[in-house]
């Protein structure tokens, strides 16, 4: 069976600090964040599309939008939940669940704090 997957990057900038945690994070501190977002299907529509690329870039934006340049601890869910790495795409991949398609959904979306650090959250197919 074929299998396609789509993907949209994006980048934000917004401060955190984890609680519980014991070391230099549990500060005040910022990221430059990118976030890679991935959709997938095995069937693509009348365009030969998965899912358009702008459809993925409009709602990725909004996402953004709402996270960028936030002190993340004090906006929902954060201000409940720690905004790890973890925790910020497993958010944007449950938003970016509004937009799929019955062809397109949306799979994967990882989250890099810096160049060489990043959390992935997968949906299992």
């Amino acid at each position: 069976m074929v299998k396609y997957k789509v993907s949209v990057r994006k980048s934000f900038s917004s401060a955190h600090c984890l609680r519980g945690y014991k070391g230099r994070c549990e500060n005040l501190h910022g990221h430059n964040w990118k976030v890679k977002a991935t959709f997938w299907g095995n069937r693509l529509d009348e365009t030969g599309m998965l899912i358009d690329f702008v459809d993925i870039k409009m709602r990725l934006g909004k996402i953004i939008e709402f996270l960028d340049h936030k002190f993340l601890n004090e906006i929902d869910p954060f201000d409940k939940i720690n905004p790890t790495s973890e925790n910020i795409a497993a958010f944007i991949l449950e938003q970016l669940k509004r937009i799929e398609t019955e062809n397109a959904k949306v799979y994967e979306v990882e989250v890099w704090e810096s160049e060489s650090s990043s959390a992935t959250v997968t949906i299992e197919n």
